[in-house]
């Protein structure tokens, strides 16, 4: 019997090793080939709906911008405004919330498919302020409950705050009450607890004068110290209903 070398022994091994890979890939080269086909259609999929959604953010941003653009015009005769460039204008406050609704309404109804732009979000906050701001009350707390279902939490809460005030015009103030007790146990950097506590005492102002008193004094003990809201509380309880 011939004598096999080191060399020769390894050599042998890799050509099994080699033969032995062509017939298993031989054998499974169709299921092969499906994977692989899986993995380059996903891969597909993931950077067209990448490229899908930031086209979608940024034209959402855009009309976005426009309508706060609207939300923030000037109201008041054409003349002042025509002095400052690019200074857009309207007659009525109410003439100018009806555009800015209109254009908050259509960033909603245009982007909320999924995924979903964080403009949709902010632009349903302000078709909520749009639709108090022109008296139609019940349509902004539909509005501003849905928008305070949203995922951002500083966002949510302002919505929560001006859904308390939209059902403090509506009469409802036990319900305000619990929307604002809810984003005093709850603050976030929109909503901090003394503004949600001092709203709460606000709605209680003309009806239950002297709970809105007691909340200023609690307010007066955990906040006193702040130069500025021991200021607006004094301001607040010396103009209290007697």
């Amino acid at each position: 019997m011939s004598h096999i070398s080191r060399r020769e022994l390894k050599q042998d091994q890799l050509r099994t090793t080699y033969e032995e890979f062509e017939e298993f890939f031989k054998k499974k080269y169709r299921e092969i080939l499906t994977v692989v086909g899986i993995v380059v259609v996903v891969a597909g999929l993931a950077s067209g709906l990448r490229f899908y959604q930031q086209r979608q953010d940024v034209e959402a941003n855009l009309q976005l911008g426009m309508a706060l653009t609207t939300f923030r015009a000037y109201v008041g005769p054409a003349g002042q405004a025509s002095m400052v460039p690019g200074l857009q204008s309207f007659p009525t406050t109410q003439a100018k919330y009806k555009k800015a609704l209109e254009q908050f309404q259509e960033v909603v109804q245009k982007y909320s498919r999924f995924p979903q732009p964080k403009a949709v979000e902010i632009a349903r906050y302000h078709v909520g302020l749009c639709q108090g701001e022109l008296g139609e009350h019940e349509a902004a707390i539909k509005t501003l409950q849905d928008a305070a279902r949203g995922s951002d939490r500083e966002l949510a809460a302002l919505a929560k705050f001006a859904l308390a005030g939209e059902l403090v015009k509506a009469g409802k103030i036990d319900d305000a009450a619990k929307v604002y007790n809810e984003l005093a146990s709850r603050p976030t950097s929109t909503v901090p607890e003394v503004t949600a506590r001092l709203a709460l005492a606000d709605a209680y102002r003309s009806t239950q004068p002297a709970k809105a008193r007691e909340i200023y004094h609690q307010l007066e003990k955990k906040f006193g110290g702040d130069v500025t809201i021991a200021q607006i509380l004094r301001e607040q309880i010396a103009s209290l209903p007697k």
